[in-house]
């Protein structure tokens, strides 16, 4: 579905990613961990094409077999990429309805959104009270995690790259964001940017990806992130 070449990405004339290179195939989920610095948000926000990285000319990056590596981010978004933030923000006087209706521009009645919005708050648990209310107003950070996973499900994106949706997050959230994620999978790439096992205990991953120094060093299953837990970095790279 994805595949990256030679991904070389800077900030301010200090290089992130190395070289980078990997393929990620639909229908799967990753896993991607990695110590402090190690490249894991760079190359989340380098497929997402944000303005503030700077991609060497002979990288690639190709999505369905389209080369999108000179794509603005809403042309990526548009392709079918969808990221969540580490902290998503509040937007006020904005409400999750009308962000979705406007992001889908006509792809979805609105009678549908609503729906959709409707089952998905349910089956996560998100209050009807926080939806009715500006993006984010007054909304956890757990709540804020779960409203962005529902955006990704009703936008209906191809390849979903969640960066530390497990941060801020108590166990039974973390159960019914991993149940939804699962359940509603079919046909989607899945990227999860962790720093800890606990949500991949309930959403096991088909690949654990370890990043250094910009580089993706080690490629394994769902026990690679149990011995990065057990043992620490040190044990693996």
């Amino acid at each position: 579905m994805l595949q990256i070449k030679n991904l070389k990405v800077s900030v301010e004339n200090k290089q992130i990613l190395n070289g980078l290179n990997f393929e990620f195939e639909t229908g799967k989920i990753y896993a991607i961990m990695g110590p402090n610095g190690s490249g894991k948000s760079t190359l989340a926000q380098s497929i997402m094409g944000s303005p503030v990285y700077e991609i060497d000319k002979d990288s690639k990056i190709f999505f369905n077999n389209k080369n999108i590596t000179e794509l603005e981010p809403n042309e990526r978004a548009m392709e079918g990429i969808f990221l969540s933030f580490q902290a998503p923000l509040s937007l006020s006087g904005v409400k999750v309805f009308q962000l979705l209706q406007l992001a889908l521009n006509g792809k979805k009645e609105p009678l549908k959104i609503r729906e959709e919005i409707k089952k998905y708050k349910e089956e996560l648990g998100i209050n009807q009270e926080l939806l009715s209310r500006s993006l984010n107003e007054g909304a956890s950070g757990g709540e804020r995690k779960k409203i962005e996973v529902l955006q990704a499900v009703v936008l209906d994106k191809d390849f979903l790259i969640f960066d530390e949706v497990d941060t801020g997050v108590d166990v039974d959230s973390l159960k019914s964001i991993s149940k939804f994620l699962k359940k509603y999978k079919k046909n989607k790439t899945i990227i999860l940017i962790t720093h800890y096992n606990r949500i991949l205990h309930y959403l096991k991953p088909d690949y654990v990806l370890v990043m250094k120094n910009g580089q993706i060093v080690k490629v394994g299953d769902h026990k690679v992130a149990k011995e990065i837990e057990s043992d620490g970095y040190k044990s693996i790279i």
